[in-house]
């Protein structure tokens, strides 16, 4: 009698073996922890966040090598912590990793699962607040140097690898990276290169930015004559202010055009989205106008976001002359959440060719561990990476997310758990190449 044995089904054998192996992994635990930790603004709890990864980075079995630092540059409610493995020769620039503390508040009505749960679904997806945005690669860069000496317990690194966990990023950094870089601690470190945040990709390559997008707060204000809401005269505020926001519109719509069309990327227009208007005479508490008057003064609000490829002055001349006129009683007040161009008065771009020399290590590390790199791109929005630019010193935003969906800021935040065991993997690449790096650097 023959007996027919079936082969075995390769294909489910290994994803049972990868279920069973990544349902098992510590870092998939320590990364659900740190996500529970409500960093949330308006009241995000620092303290417990630096407490925790302070704690992580200490477990790292490299007796005497592995230093943490909290620093309290503005108050001791928002603490950064600095986390340092020294390289055999300190004379040279070392590197910078950096990883933001806080996230942005969260709907937990709008959210399938609590949004500071990190609840784990059946097909491994994680949903918390921060999960992407980025409380990721803060866990990542510490996962890395772990599995790093667990391989090789020798490991040295050449160049000393720096750490930062900074508060405040998502509300403009002041308190947070603006402070550190103007700190003798952060001068002492002499940072060569600097690592940062950056977005999921939707397929099979890794992003990685060379500049950011700079942020105007605008606001227009117009003014005219008050009147009867039944007469019907020239140049009140009103329709002084729905002009300007007609001229607005279509300079948006032009630009998105380019977008659509594929001539250019969304990150590298100018982008003035509307964000408020306000006018009106309030007749009550209740938030009710009156109807038969037509108010003096009327004013809208922009998100106006600048890649550094563009020369502010010539918007602020188009503001001036078409969106703000003074011939239409108007006027307009800025404020430049970031500079542009760095000390020297070059564009806020950290070059991706054969002049900077941390573009190939870079790039060949994430080639080096199976990945692959997309065109480099300009953020659409902006992160801590313009402070580091603004003094010369080349800067990337990373974050090794791909075939992931972007999520940033949105409702049901996620990453998949292979997806972040992966990016441990790239990490642990990026860091040997970086830190073992001899050659000379701008």
């Amino acid at each position: 009698m023959v007996v027919m044995v079936k082969p075995p089904n390769h294909t489910f054998i290994l994803l049972l073996f990868t279920l069973i192996s990544v349902s098992a992994t510590p870092a998939i635990t320590r990364f659900q922890q740190y996500l529970r930790i409500n960093t949330a603004h308006p009241h995000p709890d620092y303290s417990a966040a630096v407490s925790f990864l302070d704690g992580l980075a200490k477990s790292i079995p490299i007796p005497n090598l592995l230093h943490t630092r909290t620093l309290y540059l503005t108050t001791p409610q928002k603490p950064l912590l600095l986390v340092t493995l020294p390289g055999s020769n300190p004379s040279l620039p070392s590197i910078l990793l950096n990883s933001h503390l806080d996230s942005v508040p969260a709907e937990p009505s709008k959210w399938s699962h609590p949004p500071f749960s990190a609840v784990r679904t059946k097909d491994g997806s994680i949903f918390a607040r921060g999960a992407q945005d980025d409380k990721c690669i803060a866990i990542q860069y510490l996962e890395a140097i772990r599995n790093i000496l667990h391989k090789d317990p020798g490991f040295r690194p050449i160049r000393t690898l720096h750490i930062c966990y900074v508060p405040d990023e998502e509300i403009g950094g002041l308190d947070g990276m603006a402070r550190f870089v103007e700190s003798q601690e952060f001068r002492d470190m002499n940072v060569g290169f600097f690592l940062d945040e950056g977005q999921a990709s939707l397929n099979d390559e890794y992003r990685v930015f060379y500049a950011d997008r700079s942020p105007w707060n605008l606001v227009i204000k117009a003014t005219g004559q008050p009147g009867h809401g039944s007469k019907m005269f020239d140049n009140s505020a009103m329709e002084n202010l729905m002009k300007s926001v007609e001229v607005v519109s279509r300079f948006r719509e032009n630009q998105f055009d380019l977008v659509k069309a594929g001539v250019l990327a969304n990150s590298e227009v100018i982008s003035a989205n509307p964000v408020y208007l306000r006018a009106g005479i309030p007749s009550s508490s209740d938030g009710k106008f009156v109807m038969n008057m037509q108010p003096s003064e009327a004013e809208g609000g922009y998100d106006v976001r600048l890649p550094p490829t563009v020369d502010p002055d010539l918007l602020k001349k188009r503001i001036a002359d078409e969106w703000a006129p003074a011939t239409r009683n108007m006027s307009y007040h800025i404020v430049e959440k970031g500079p542009l161009r760095d000390y020297m008065g070059r564009p806020l771009i950290t070059a991706t060719n054969d002049s900077n020399p941390w573009w190939a290590v870079f790039k060949h590390a994430v080639e080096d561990c199976g990945g692959k790199l997309s065109k480099p791109e300009i953020l659409a929005s902006t992160t801590d990476a313009r402070y580091m630019r603004v003094r010369g010193i080349p800067t990337f935003g990373f974050s090794p997310m791909k075939n992931t969906p972007i999520l940033l800021h949105d409702h049901n935040e996620f990453l998949k758990d292979t997806v972040f065991l992966e990016g441990i993997k790239v990490y642990e690449s990026i860091i040997k190449a970086l830190t073992s790096f001899k050659g000379a650097t701008p």
